[in-house]
């Protein structure tokens, strides 16, 4: 699927696994074993699990509020919550592991990720709910900071760029097909049934994480030639980090509400707004690889087409929301460009400091949940106020172009050779 220069982007990631003595499960140095690839899956169905759980509330939320007897700007602060404890934890989980074993502790977050949806699937009141969302968080952060770092270990070097995008795609997956599938689940059997459902997922997929990964040390740091750590804040990360936290603001400042978007100004039934759902869900999961695909070879321009995408999308739909057909297809392309959004972020860094994956990864992972987290901050403070849905829909929309104003003047990685030999 990628070609050799393609994939040698990420190549140079895989010499922290082989300087611990944890190699890839492969038959060749080219070739990754069939069992690498199984443990990427159960990785990238943990990502899922992990994402679905905390955006599930964008699908329910109607329901969810009228359950707990709260407002819908109310609930959707709950996103924010777990979006700000996950964004403490995942840069920090790296620093505090020491030499645990990567599998046990993605196992153990697994847990915990299932006691929070189970508190959630209980909760009877807002304060309730936030105590779930916080413990979820913790879950969240832990294996969602990482799932890039360890997929990269599970996999021959030339198939690096593919294994992120298998790990990055359940992130991806959850957004635009995990929460269609919780809206069935919740208007079927109701919103509790659909937080429980996740709960016995994240144990299920706790055991299969103990079963199918291998032995998982801390990876090394490869020192520079001087003798000194390379650096992690470069002109090429801030750019990347800048961009993102834009995007993901615009994002989910908007798409917290897209419910209540679709059913105040469009109209639609909440059938047919779970089949819209589904298709941007769609168009995500084609977006996540298309641009794992384009990203592994120009990660700056990949980022920046997606920023285009999110931004006309939203554009859209304020201009034109009450129409259904322009509706349909703002929602698709909403889903292809924010679909392959968190996959391209994901080399951008990984690109932008190679010998620091597992660090920048947490570090990525901590301001995409502070962005999420602030956008549902902003988004619900906007709907509250006088300026409701409208408002919303421009504001994240003016936010989207800024965020590719930010790509377009500053620096973005550029691809390593596979021997090492500098940037090209």
């Amino acid at each position: 699927m990628f070609t050799p220069r393609g994939a040698v982007v990420l190549g140079c990631m895989n010499s922290a696994a082989s300087a611990t003595g944890s190699a890839p499960p492969t038959d060749r140095t080219d070739h990754t074993a069939r069992r690498g690839w199984l443990a990427v899956a159960v990785l990238s169905l943990s990502t899922f699990v992990v994402v679905t759980s905390e955006m599930l509330p964008v699908g329910v939320l109607t329901p969810m509020a009228d359950g707990l007897g709260i407002g819908n700007g109310t609930a959707g602060y709950s996103l924010t919550v777990t979006g700000l404890v996950a964004a403490g934890t995942a840069p920090t989980v790296p620093r505090l592991l020491g030499g645990l074993d990567r599998r046990l502790v993605l196992a153990a977050a697994m847990v915990v990720l299932a006691l929070g949806n189970t508190l959630t699937a209980v909760a009877g009141g807002f304060g309730t709910l936030l105590v779930s969302r916080v413990v979820l968080g913790f879950g969240m952060g832990t294996v969602w900071g990482l799932a890039s770092a360890v997929a990269i270990r599970l996999v021959a070097p030339r198939h690096a760029a593919l294994a992120v995008s298998f790990a990055v795609g359940g992130v991806a997956a959850a957004s635009v097909v995990g929460v269609p599938l919780g809206t069935l689940v919740g208007d079927a059997f109701g919103w509790r049934a659909a937080f429980g459902s996740l709960a016995g997922a994240a144990l299920l997929l706790a055991a299969w994480l103990l079963a199918a990964l291998p032995r998982l040390p801390a990876p090394t740091v490869a020192d520079t030639p001087g003798g000194n750590r390379p650096p992690l804040w470069t002109p090429r990360v801030t750019v990347g980090l800048t961009l993102i936290a834009l995007l993901v603001t615009a994002h989910f400042a908007a798409y917290t509400y897209v419910r209540p978007v679709l059913e105040e100004r469009t109209g639609l039934a909440p059938g047919a707004i779970a089949l819209l759902l589904l298709v941007y869900g769609l168009f995500g999961l084609a977006g996540n690889f298309a641009a794992g695909a384009a990203a592994a070879a120009a990660a700056r321009r990949t980022v920046l087409g997606l920023a285009v995408g999110i931004g006309t999308a939203i554009a859209l739909l304020a201009l034109l929301g009450t129409v259904a057909g322009a509706a349909w297809a703002a929602i698709a392309l909403w889903g292809l460009a924010y679909g392959g959004l968190s996959v391209g972020g994901q080399i951008w860094m990984t690109q932008a400091a190679p010998r620091r994956v597992e660090q920048i990864t947490g570090l990525y992972v901590g301001v995409f949940t502070a962005s999420i987290a602030l956008g549902a901050f902003l988004g619900g403070t906007v709907v509250e106020s006088a300026g409701g849905i409208p408002a919303l829909l421009w504001g994240a929309a003016a936010l989207a172009f800024a965020a590719l104003a930010v790509g377009l003047i500053g620096p973005g990685p550029t691809p390593r050779t596979s021997s090492g030999d500098g940037l090209k």
